[in-house]
């Protein structure tokens, strides 16, 4: 078996001791995994290469899982929308959390002409938006629009807002299922029946 290697892409902000990434990175690692948070340059324009610098640094026969969130979310769509010229790792799977709307203040840097479905699937393994209800930053009818251009599938969480530690996201089990071995739907902190997703290939001629 792989080893497993989970990646987070945070929002840029100090998350605090609380929130569901520490507690993710807590009962990741006691169960096996090994826990890397991307760090947030100085400056925004900086976010996708410090992202290709964690992607490059994950083994390659790793199993990789990249968990991102708010901006972070962002910051991989721009990476997926424009992969340059040299190849880059491919995860595993990839969850959006609360993915921030462009041009929202604080959310991290617009994408660029968010990427085709092709280019995402390029990029990561099966793809998972879950964004919360009452959301300031993202509302509902922009989570399914997003979902919808990027065919991709979508959990809304009820009372979810930002999917942070102020709607009550410190422990999320669904959220570690996920991460751990790919179980959906991705459900809120009071948790759900899972299910296994499957893998997706490479579309034909990606690198």
């Amino acid at each position: 078996m792989s080893e497993l290697h989970v990646l987070l892409v945070p929002d840029g902000a100090d998350s605090g001791p609380w929130h569901w990434q520490q507690w993710l990175t807590a009962r990741a690692r006691e169960a096996g995994a090994t826990v890397t948070r991307c760090p947030g340059p100085v400056e925004p324009a900086g976010w996708t290469a410090a992202l290709r610098a964690e992607l490059a640094a994950v083994p390659p026969d790793a199993e990789l899982a990249v968990v991102a969130h708010r901006g972070g979310a962002r910051t991989w769509l721009r990476h997926a929308a424009d992969p340059g010229e040299d190849e880059v790792r491919r995860a595993d799977r990839v969850l959006l959390v609360a993915p921030a709307e462009p041009g929202v203040p604080g959310a991290g840097p617009d994408v660029p002409g968010e990427p085709d479905a092709p280019a995402l699937r390029a990029a990561g393994g099966p793809t998972r938006i879950v964004a919360g209800t009452e959301d300031p930053e993202l509302s509902v009818c922009a989570a399914h629009a997003l979902a919808h251009r990027l065919r991709v599938e979508l959990d809304v969480l009820a009372d979810g807002r930002g999917l942070d530690l102020a709607a009550g996201y410190g422990p999320w089990p669904a959220l570690l299922r996920w991460a751990m071995y790919g179980s959906v739907p991705v459900a809120d902190r009071f948790g759900t029946a899972p299910h296994v997703a499957g893998w997706s290939a490479v579309p034909e001629g990606a690198r």
